[in-house]
């Protein structure tokens, strides 16, 4: 039996273990192994509107153990922490509750394939105080943190005997991370009004926006960025271009330019880096943001057996730009490994990785959707906004429900997420 084991849940990692299960089936020949650290896959682009509650992990999550079974392939919970590449071996670390108690021991899991996916972490930069003191979007845990911090201190402001009390969030990053933030804490304010805290309001919320570089949205054309900074501004939301920060501390952050912007709720989100654990095992060729180097065939340079997808996967083009850790890379790159692993099993020649700029949305939550379509397809871009966008930013999730779940239970999928916005909650208070 061949043993192809994925390492990490993400976009690019549960589409590929979908493609691979659906696949092989229940095939004595190959087996497909899922690892991942946590129980619940949530599509890292929705990450943002977790933490903002406006959709939780119960209905809009996969749970790995229940879509494995579903699907034929095994899920083993853990963290990687070291990879043989002599016996083909990786070590996941002990799984602990919360209690310090051990649930199971460090285990070896042998494999044939290795698929490394492990993600993103947010850079810091080296910022001092950052990692004491800020919220990153990285993961479902930490964006179900920032969310319990985020109804708490609107629950504050609320309560307060000041009419004029308000809650101060700064969000480091001007990417689509940070500005779709912020347009979803500008709705979350006012709905608040429905669910128990009827003082607050948009009116009651200040957020910033902080980003070093001279626009925000800097990966995108500048009409894109123009039209998110006009909606931005008609909702009230400070930006504050060129500004970068050196510092951050309790009460918030400090500037290149040796002033101060206080706040309540810090968030950064100023940029991606690859785990540090990649280049720190010294098996990989890595570039400067920890990624791994591959081949066109996206193995890596050191190993044939071992492939990379992802953000965590470092593939230069040949203008000598780097293919962006988005979804639509990490969902390319599923698609060309599924299909060279499946080469490699019979042994015939694999096939080469070619990146596809197919545009990008920024969702700015009810208020606007702007962005281009086609991208390098058409050596050009198509802006578009309003309802064509939003309705073109929906189906890139649809299109991650067909990869995860097929087009069956997709489309199932599909209708009752649509069923559970029109009866539950629009603001998630747990």
């Amino acid at each position: 039996m061949k043993r192809i084991i994925v390492v990490g849940g993400g976009a690019g990692g549960l589409e590929l273990v979908s493609h691979l299960s659906r696949h092989f089936g229940k095939s004595d020949a190959v087996q497909v192994t899922l690892v991942d650290r946590c129980r619940t896959h949530i599509w890292k682009p929705l990450l943002h509107e977790v933490a903002a509650g406006v959709i939780d992990k119960h209905s809009d999550g996969v749970e790995y153990g229940m879509h494995a079974s579903m699907n034929g392939y095994e899920f083993q919970l853990g963290n990687m922490s070291d990879i043989d590449t002599e016996r083909r071996q990786i070590t996941l670390d002990a799984l602990i509750d919360d209690n310090g108690e051990v649930i199971l021991p460090s285990r070896q899991l042998d494999y044939d394939y290795l698929v490394l996916a492990v993600g993103s972490v947010s850079n810091d930069f080296g910022t001092p105080g950052v990692s004491d003191y800020c919220y990153m979007l990285d993961s479902l845990a930490e964006a179900e943190k920032f969310h319990r911090a985020l109804i708490n201190q609107l629950l504050k402001v609320n309560a307060s005997e000041n009419d004029k009390a308000e809650l101060h969030v700064a969000i480091v990053g001007g990417g689509a991370t940070g500005t779709e933030l912020a347009a979803q804490l500008h709705h979350i304010a006012n709905l608040a009004r429905a669910y128990g805290m009827p003082k607050m309001s948009a009116q009651r919320l200040k957020v910033t926006i902080l980003e070093a570089g001279e626009r925000i949205l800097p990966a995108l054309p500048e009409r894109i960025a123009a039209s998110a900074r006009q909606a931005l501004s008609k909702l009230s939301i400070d930006v504050k271009e060129g500004c970068k920060v050196v510092e951050a501390d309790e009460q918030g952050f400090v500037t290149g330019e040796d002033s101060r912007l206080d706040a309540d709720l810090m968030v950064w989100a100023a940029g991606v880096k690859a785990p540090p654990m990649l280049a720190d095992m010294g098996a990989f060729e890595t570039n400067r943001v920890n990624q791994i180097l591959v081949r066109d065939t996206l193995q890596s340079t050191r190993n044939d057996e071992i492939f990379v997808i992802g953000d965590c996967c470092g593939v230069q083009r040949d203008d000598g730009s780097w293919v962006p850790p988005r979804a639509q890379s990490a969902h390319q790159m599923a698609e060309t490994v599924n299909d060279n692993l499946r080469r490699a099993l019979n042994d015939k020649p694999l096939k080469a990785f070619t990146y596809r700029d197919y545009g990008s949305l920024v969702h700015l939550s009810k208020y606007s959707t702007v962005g281009s379509l086609m991208g390098s397809l058409a050596n050009s871009s198509m802006f578009v906004e309003g309802r064509l966008a939003r309705l073109v930013y929906k189906s890139l999730y649809n299109m991650h429900q067909f990869a995860v779940h097929g087009y069956i239970r997709g489309m199932f999928k599909i209708l009752s997420r649509k069923v559970g916005n029109a009866v539950s909650l629009k603001l998630k208070l747990h």
